[in-house]
């Protein structure tokens, strides 16, 4: 392979715009992806605060970002990312398959969501338990659901549910939402929502499928069954920036950068959900990636010619 200029690291907003701005400036650039582009925009719902479009869905804007990165004849290379690591000036990126040199490199791995941690979770996932409402809302079409979290993405992901649930339970641990206020209000007008204030999920209950769920009052410490045939879960999210053994992370993960996008090793820059977790936002995402590689770019002109 020719010598490359950067690496990119994930293909969701922050890395797809990291691509655009590289593939303009002519570096030779490959864009790491273990999966599909998109990231978790393509699981998203319907989106109505994204700059230029009054509405559009996830999978439509990941849809337009990728056709724009194939247009500029980004070289997409689907392997996960090991390790990275410094050898002189130059940055080294082990995959599973092989390991890439270039001068420079932009993580923008996104993060993952986080699970309950219950015995039966992972027995029934896809089997009622659900990250992704987008993916498998329609399956429950007519039918009582719970989503279990208060923030942005649990109310997006709820209001969803609406649209084809006969019931809709939300399960949160506080008595308020913290979520975005005019999304909290359309959530909370909805006929077929009912809030389950101040409480947690105990359990999650059933044999071949989801059945129930135990819940229990966080004040009176009372608990009580509630049937559904669907959870899904909205609690948080982790960084997958486990592989990154020696770049500054703070407590939960997430990578440690400066106002130009710079983490700790020289050369290396981070946007994305996988540095900014205060934000997670598609927006900030696209204002992150752009960043990180009008950096890189600077940085190449200064360091290698």
């Amino acid at each position: 392979m020719t010598e490359l200029d950067l690496i990119i690291i994930g293909g969701g907003p922050a890395g797809l715009t990291a691509a655009i701005y590289a593939q303009r400036a002519r570096l030779v650039t490959i864009l790491l992806e273990k999966s599909l582009l998109g990231g978790q925009v393509a699981y998203s719902g319907p989106i109505e605060n994204y700059p230029g479009y009054l509405e559009t869905t996830g999978l439509e804007l990941a849809g337009r970002m990728e056709e724009q990165v194939r247009r500029l004849d980004l070289d997409i290379v689907y392997e996960t990312a090991k390790a990275i690591s410094l050898e002189g000036p130059m940055k080294a990126v082990t995959t599973g398959k092989k390991v890439y040199h270039a001068k420079s490199v932009i993580i923008a791995v996104g993060d993952e969501p986080l699970t309950l941690g219950l015995e039966n979770e992972r027995r029934l996932t896809g089997r009622g338990v659900s990250y992704c409402a987008t993916c498998d809302g329609p399956l429950y079409n007519g039918k009582k659901v719970a989503v279990v979290g208060g923030g942005d993405s649990a109310v997006t992901e709820a209001l969803y549910l609406t649209k084809m649930a006969k019931a809709v339970y939300i399960i949160h641990r506080r008595d308020t939402l913290r979520a975005e206020k005019l999304n909290a209000e359309r959530l909370l007008s909805k006929v077929n929502v009912e809030p389950q204030w101040s409480t947690v999920v105990t359990e999650i209950n059933g044999d071949e499928k989801v059945e129930s769920l135990t819940l229990k009052d966080v004040k009176t410490g009372e608990s009580r069954e509630l049937a559904v045939d669907g959870v899904f879960i909205y609690i948080g999210r982790r960084p997958q920036t486990g592989f990154l053994a020696n770049i500054q992370k703070d407590e939960w993960g997430y990578i440690q950068t400066d106002s130009l996008m710079q983490t700790s090793m020289k050369g290396v820059f981070a946007a994305g959900d996988c540095a900014s977790y205060n934000w997670r936002q598609i927006a900030s995402a696209v204002g992150e990636g752009a960043k990180a590689a009008i950096s890189a770019i600077k940085y190449i002109e200064r360091e290698f010619t």
